[in-house]
């Protein structure tokens, strides 16, 4: 008797936890019967099944994560680039997803991934590679989102954010060195531009300090003349009154003074007439 209770208990044991199942807080589950989802949608916490009738599939629930390689593609200008992106994606709806994919992460990758690049392609085609480069990568990201739920609606999939995270140029194109050549030429003209207004700013503070040196030397002479005026008036006024004390020698000086310029000159030849008042003083010192 104690033997049956104890394989009574086993198989109760046995049963109760073949139709028992957990699902995690991270995990959400379907439950099938005979291949056919009779409920979705389980939330995090402890279930039960009909034992090997039912089978439970459980799915991550948290937000997953594209990673594609670098799709290549052209610009409006007709230009290479690669476009390195992820993709954040989740299971909304369990039941179709397993329908559709089912219940693999790869098949679902494999199908969200085409939609992505082919938004993304045509997003890119729309704009120019400045576009691109300076800040259009939020443009071109915005309405893909949308876009891309509405081609994978039957998927059960849902996602939550696309990122561009890196625009390359090919190695292998034209474009890289066109995109320095158009560089370099635009260093150059900006460094023709600032050496173009440095050599003019030069010479405006070089035509300044010309004018300021002729004001200067203009002043300068004009105080040296006044100077030199002031001077000759005071000599002037010196030898007045000097000589005003004794005409007699003012003349004597005076005539002095004539001789030496008259006779100064090598081999010069003076005439005049012995009585002229030239000779007044040569004569008395005889």
């Amino acid at each position: 008797m104690r033997v049956g209770s104890i394989v009574v208990a086993l198989v109760a044991l046995i049963v109760i936890a073949s139709s028992a199942f957990v699902v995690r807080a991270d995990q959400t589950a379907i439950l099938l019967q005979f291949g056919r989802i009779v409920k979705s949608g389980y939330e995090p916490g402890l279930h039960f099944k009909i034992p090997l009738l039912q089978q439970v599939q459980r799915f991550d629930r948290r937000i997953l994560t594209l990673e594609s390689p670098p799709e290549r593609t052209l610009t409006s200008e007709k230009k290479d680039v690669n476009i390195d992106f992820f993709v954040k994606w989740r299971i909304s709806d369990p039941a179709r997803y397993y329908v559709s994919v089912g219940g693999d992460e790869t098949i679902a990758q494999s199908r969200v991934a085409p939609r992505i690049r082919d938004g993304l392609r045509t997003a890119v085609n729309s704009k120019t590679l400045t576009e691109l480069v300076s800040g259009g990568r939020a443009d071109v990201t915005q309405g893909l989102i949308a876009e891309a739920n509405r081609a994978i609606e039957g998927l059960g999939i849902e996602v939550i954010d696309l990122r561009i995270k890196r625009i390359d140029l090919p190695e292998d194109g034209t474009v890289i060195n066109s995109v320095y050549e158009r560089m370099r030429s635009e260093r150059k003209k900006v460094a023709s531009q600032l050496r173009a207004e440095g050599e003019e700013v030069s010479r405006t503070i070089q035509a300044d300090a010309d004018r300021q040196a002729q004001v200067i030397k203009a002043e300068a002479y004009r105080d040296a003349e006044k100077t030199r005026g002031e001077g000759d008036a005071a000599a002037a006024q010196t030898y007045a009154a000097a000589y005003g004390r004794d005409a007699e020698f003012y003349s004597f000086y005076r005539s002095l003074e004539a001789y030496r310029g008259s006779l100064a000159t090598p081999n010069g030849l003076l005439v005049l007439d012995p009585k002229n008042e030239f000779l007044r003083y040569l004569q008395e010192s005889k």
